[in-house]
């Protein structure tokens, strides 16, 4: 990361993942820098380039030398886009977050109308890519069938979940760590958290230099991220009653083999020492049941406990005054 002065703590953090996009970058920031000082307030824009070949850390570089309120996180490899977008809540300071690609199809511009609506007391502001500007077959089909999927699964009902231009509050974002491809579905990971959300629609460019770097291939890593947030958003909350569950078919088996047992030696009059197979899956299905119970019980201990340390944190919502 590049290192500057000691620098007064910014209202606003903008933090733009980058990968081969040296064309882009000047203009990124050409485009990026007029916006945030009409703002008037104390801002710092992240750059996280994700382990670029092309000569975008070079770029990043000569930037931050130039402007104090950039700072640049250069990655050795490339970790992908929610490795980069974590990197960057996590090292921001702001007390409002802006996220957004750093390709250019996001507007710049549209960055005051997210923080207008923040005003309403918003935790997160989504955008909208309502004229979107994006191939058909290869981007804006799977996008929408992907974008229903989440939403009836994670109950997050938004028009445009892909969309990268979003603003957070800072406190609440940086509680949540991102791997895989979880920058999808940061809403709902905010809505775990409590988070009131609400959508805008935000202008789209075209893509004019570089090449995307989304494919159909990351397709399985999304429907693993989504089954996880699902299990979270369901079960987080009581997950005693997750292990419960499983430990009650390990606990049904065990009934079953014990009167299976009964059933053979009281019953058939077999020797007991014939049926170390039947008495091993008994006692494995007892432990298993004890087992995934206590599990239960220990992560219903651990929610409780973190629900009143976020109790003592939480600061009156400024919505609807």
């Amino acid at each position: 990361m590049s290192h500057k002065p000691h620098m007064p703590k910014p209202f606003l953090s903008v933090v733009v993942p980058l990968y081969n996009e040296v064309e882009s970058v000047d203009r990124l920031w050409d485009a990026l820098h007029p916006v945030c000082e009409r703002l008037g307030k104390p801002y710092e824009v992240l750059l996280v380039d994700d382990g670029s070949k092309d000569g975008t850390r070079e770029r990043l570089r000569a930037l931050a030398a130039m402007h104090p309120q950039l700072r640049v996180i250069l990655f050795r490899n490339n970790f992908g886009q929610s490795a980069a977008m974590g990197a960057g809540f996590e090292t921001s300071r702001g007390e409002i977050v802006v996220a957004m690609d750093g390709d250019l199809q996001n507007d710049p511009q549209d960055i005051p109308l997210l923080l207008k609506k923040m005003e309403e007391g918003y935790d997160v502001v989504a955008g909208w890519r309502k004229n979107r500007k994006d191939k058909l077959m290869l981007r804006k089909v799977p996008s929408k069938i992907a974008n229903r999927l989440i939403c009836s699964l994670t109950d997050v009902h938004l028009h445009d979940t892909g969309c990268s231009l979003k603003a957070f509050r800072g406190d609440i974002l940086r509680r949540i760590a991102l791997y895989g491809e979880l920058h999808r579905f940061i809403p709902a990971l905010l809505r775990i958290e409590g988070a009131e959300i609400a959508e805008l629609p935000v202008h789209h460019h075209p893509r004019r230099y570089g090449t995307s770097k989304y494919n159909l291939s990351r397709t399985f890593r999304v429907v693993m991220d989504l089954t996880s947030i699902r299990l979270l958003m369901k079960h987080l909350q009581n997950p005693l009653v997750f292990f419960s569950h499983i430990g009650f078919f390990f606990l049904l088996g065990g009934f079953l083999s014990s009167a299976a047992i009964g059933y053979l030696v009281l019953g058939a009059g077999r020797p007991l020492a014939d049926m170390n197979i039947l008495l091993s899956l008994t006692v494995l299905c007892w432990i298993a049941a004890a087992q995934f119970y206590f599990f239960g019980l220990i992560g219903k201990l651990i929610v409780t406990t973190g629900k009143r340390k976020t109790f003592l944190q939480v600061t009156p919502s400024t919505k609807g005054h």
